[in-house]
């Protein structure tokens, strides 16, 4: 037999038959749900009669509509949401992980947290950002509404097997360069669309060499470049971050690498060597370029990149020629899937310790364990100190705009995944950074870089 890919091998151990159509029905380890896109899917399993089929193998938590101020119930459309959900988990009996429980979090950061997540299996969630747990060699990606009741009534997916995509990174990461330095590099090296139809496996020393948290982000925004999933081969890095690891599961995780004879549909290389810390200046994430340089010309793109380049800079209000780090922002936000873990925060509490903010910075935590290991460590005291706004719960929060949102016009720094028009309130104006681009973006009131301060 030809040698396989990574991703091809976990599908292929999924499959319960072949389709004649040429899909395939999927078996799935594990769905996850939060309490935005969730309602339509148990409305439909009232309606069908149908019980869930596996609940045990089903997770909710409540994120997305989340207030993070403490002592805040919410608006009354996203107190609705968390009511919807609790309803339906209880009813339909899905553990729900709720609102101030200490398990309570954005679902991508508790679920490995929770020890759900294993190399090799199938995870779904009604979340594009699932991607994020295919770091740990898991085949982990977003589904819709009509997907999600399917699952939950049968456990089972039908879906047409997605090309494979190698992206390889050499070298080693420069000091100062990060897993989202990296990600949105390559994201505008090889575009919005290029891994479309992939499961993308990332690759190479620069890979290897990140941490587990820094796989996290890299898997995170494989969907910002089209991809269907992104993956990251299991290795001792990632066993440490696993617990209850017997021989047996070793053996067989270390099983699940790609094959030196398989043959990718697409395959892309870089090197690390150069990298600088990115920043995005437009309004999608392969429209960034290293922050010593300046917003670029609409000009020196092709046709087909040129219109979105200037419609980006009308709603961005930036001029070509201007330095990034001459623009100034409004506000800075550490918080989101994709920059909320203990590291990320480690990381920003680093920049400010000492330091003073000179804009609004706000700092929310991806879960309560994350937010209790940062008080273990002091970190909350940096913040305090430094005149940032340590949010006490756990949630979505400023990435997707509900609850906490900036208001027309303002720009951000933000740790997010997505700069898209409006995705932080209506008119919102989104630079997507690095927590540490972010930290020292706040106490320089423009942004900035740590070597900067």
């Amino acid at each position: 037999m030809a040698g396989e890919t990574l991703a091809r091998k976990v599908w292929r151990s999924h499959v319960v038959r072949h389709g004649s159509t040429g899909d395939d029905l999927l078996y799935i380890d594990l769905q996850l749900l939060h309490e935005v896109n969730t309602p339509e899917a148990f409305a439909g399993l009232r309606r069908a009669g149908r019980r869930v089929r596996r609940p045990d193998l089903t997770v909710g938590t409540e994120d997305h509509t989340t207030p993070t101020v403490a002592g805040s119930g919410g608006d009354p459309v996203t107190r609705r949401y968390r009511t919807l959900m609790a309803d339906n988990c209880a009813e339909f009996g899905i553990p729900l992980h709720r609102l101030g429980q200490r398990t309570q979090g954005i679902v991508h950061v508790i679920a490995p947290e929770l020890g759900l997540v294993r190399p090799g299996m199938t995870i779904v969630c009604c979340d594009s950002h699932t991607t994020t747990l295919g770091a740990y060699g898991a085949l982990a990606f977003g589904i819709g509404t009509s997907q999600v009741e399917h699952v939950l009534a049968t456990q089972t997916l039908p879906m047409a097997r997605p090309k494979d995509m190698a992206v390889t990174v050499t070298g080693s990461l420069p000091a100062g360069v990060t897993a989202k330095d990296l990600v949105l590099a390559l994201i505008t090296e090889a575009g919005t669309a290029a891994g479309q139809g992939h499961v993308v496996e990332f690759r190479g020393d620069a890979v290897t060499g990140l941490s587990m948290e820094g796989r996290l982000t890299l898997c995170n925004m494989a969907v910002e470049m089209g991809a269907r999933a992104g993956m990251v081969a299991p290795d001792d890095v990632t066993f440490r971050h696993l617990d209850g690891v017997t021989r047996d599961d070793e053996a067989y995780w270390r099983s699940l690498r790609t094959d030196e004879d398989a043959v990718f549909d697409t395959e892309l290389r870089y090197d690390a060597g150069d990298l600088r810390p990115h920043v995005s200046w437009g309004t999608n994430p392969g429209q960034c370029v290293p922050i010593d340089a300046s917003v670029p010309d609409p000009a020196a793109f092709g046709d087909d990149r040129r219109a979105a380049a200037e419609r980006a800079l009308r709603y961005m209000d930036l001029r070509p020629g201007v330095a990034m780090r001459d623009i100034a922002v409004d506000v800075v936000f550490v918080g989101s899937c994709t920059n909320s873990r203990i590291e990320d925060l480690r990381v920003a509490a680093d920049v400010l310790r000492g330091r003073r903010t000179a804009v609004e910075t706000v700092v929310v935590p991806g879960s309560a364990k994350v937010r209790r290991q940062a008080v273990e460590e002091g970190l909350d005291r940096v913040f305090a100190e430094a005149g940032a706004d340590f949010r006490a719960l756990p949630g979505c929060s400023m990435c997707i705009g509900l609850g906490d949102r900036l208001l027309p016009g303002q720009r951000a720094a933000s740790t997010t995944n997505r700069n898209f028009e409006g995705r932080q309130g209506s008119g919102a104006r989104t630079h997507l950074v690095s927590p540490a681009v972010a930290a020292a973006t706040a106490v320089r009131g423009r942004l900035a870089a740590p070597d900067d301060l």
